[in-house]
């Protein structure tokens, strides 16, 4: 795919899960646009900076990196992906992941 397509496909990606979120959340989630080249993430809910992917070939440990330079002190960085014909997935890190167990198990 070329550049163009790439940015295409990512943007419909990104519209695609705040979409999802929207209807989940049940408030209006926006994209964060320009972060292309301001280098910040692709989605912000309050202490969440989400990476929004939709790619055939998974980069996890590089798209986390591209999250975690954005994100400050008390964020989480979030790296959303999605291959052709999966579903959307997660990717954390475990100190973060934590607390939202704990708070579910309660």
């Amino acid at each position: 795919m070329n550049g163009r397509g790439a940015r295409k496909k990512g943007a419909t990606g990104e519209r695609e899960l705040a979409a999802l979120l929207q209807d989940q959340l049940g408030f209006v989630v926006k994209r964060n646009l320009g972060q292309a080249r301001d280098g910040e993430d692709d989605i912000t809910i309050a202490q969440f900076r989400i990476e929004v992917k939709r790619r055939e070939r998974i980069e996890v440990d590089k798209w986390s990196e591209q999250v975690e330079a954005c994100t400050q002190p008390g964020e989480v960085g979030v790296v959303a992906y999605r291959r052709n014909g999966q579903p959307w997935r997660v990717v954390l890190k475990l100190h973060d992941f934590l607390p939202l167990m704990r708070d579910a198990l309660k």
